[in-house]
């Protein structure tokens, strides 16, 4: 990423951070906002966005709150399947451990299976698994149907259910992997869903929000392609989606309240994480969640020639005052 495209973007945050910090957090006018897509999370314009008038602790431990794949130890899952963690259950607020950080998911790791490997016959016990597809060719089996498995291609493992993931190609087969627990009471699918990117439904904006660039639906630059939900067989999380960031355009700036657990994977290119008063570069292979404080800001940030996108899941909060009248499918 170049320097002074860099040092562009860091000046911008912090004119914009230095004109706002003074003034106390407020809640966002009781009309709402233009852009209906996230409740409290957008806002009508650039001066509802408020800081607190003290930074914390929590904004200089903000690499707690980030993972890379790279940093962290081989393990098995299905017989042969390698997986090394990105982001592991611990706490949101106070991560116990570097990335530590998820409350209702259970990890996000990079899987691996090497070429020509296939997986044992498995069924997924009172957890479900997505597969989200990063390189290489494959195909998985399950109650007597094979779905081929290449880039971009994303499946739904429900819990209960047997399947053989296999590795076709000369390179590994390489994936994000997002694994969520059953909660009693719960009925999974009783097959695989299977989802190719490419023929996702593209999300539209809600209402008339002016900064909301061309093709994107929300958060003034996101591109949203949505992959699974509730309606899919999702038991504890409730979106999982991808996001692209065209080149040099930034997603709005804002903050998660308590209860939303909100993740973001980098697939493909390299960006900028502005979490608090940080900036980060993320590559392909790292992930992050905001602590959801209702004032610390997130936002990622483009700052290249090319597109960036990201693999993204969340849980919303139960109940918010702020997002009560939004479903859950029109919050990203």
């Amino acid at each position: 990423m170049p320097r002074v495209a860099i040092a562009l973007v860091a000046g911008f945050i912090q004119i914009a951070g230095l004109t706002c910090l003074a003034q106390a957090p407020s809640a966002p006018p009781s009309s709402g906002t233009k852009n209906a897509i996230n409740g409290i999370n957008s806002y009508p314009g650039p001066e509802f966005v408020k800081y607190a008038p003290v930074r914390d602790d929590p904004d200089h431990r903000i690499d707690m709150f980030i993972g890379d794949w790279h940093e962290s130890l081989p393990r098995f899952e299905h017989g042969s399947l390698v997986l090394r963690d990105i982001l592991t259950r611990g706490d949101n607020f106070a991560p116990p451990e570097k990335a530590a950080v998820l409350r209702m998911a259970n990890f996000l790791a990079f899987g691996r299976l090497a070429p020509g490997a296939w997986t044992t016959p498995s069924k997924l016990e009172k957890q479900q698994e997505v597969y989200y597809i990063l390189g290489g060719t494959g195909e998985i089996t399950s109650g007597g149907e094979t779905a081929q498995l290449k880039k971009d291609v994303a499946v739904l493992m429900p819990a209960g259910v047997e399947f053989v993931m296999r590795s076709t190609g000369n390179d590994s087969l390489t994936m994000y992997v997002i694994n969520e627990p059953t909660p009693d009471g719960f009925h999974p699918k009783t097959k695989m869903v299977v989802k190719d990117e490419a023929a996702a439904r593209v999300r539209t904006p809600a209402g008339d929000d002016p900064y909301i660039v061309g093709g994107a639906s929300g958060h003034w630059a996101h591109i949203v392609r949505e992959l699974f939900s509730p309606a899919d067989g999702l038991a504890t999380e409730q979106s999982v989606i991808t996001v692209t960031v065209n080149p040099l355009t930034l997603g709005e700036p804002h903050p998660h309240r308590p209860g939303q657990e909100e993740i973001w994977a980098a697939i493909d290119g390299e960006s900028l994480m502005f979490l608090g008063t940080e900036l980060r570069v993320q590559k392909p292979g790292m992930a992050y969640m905001l602590p959801p404080d209702a004032y610390t800001i997130h936002s990622n940030i483009n700052a290249g020639d090319k597109p960036v996108k990201f693999l993204y899941f969340a849980k919303f909060p139960d109940g918010d005052n702020w997002t009560h009248a939004v479903t859950p499918a029109a919050k990203k």
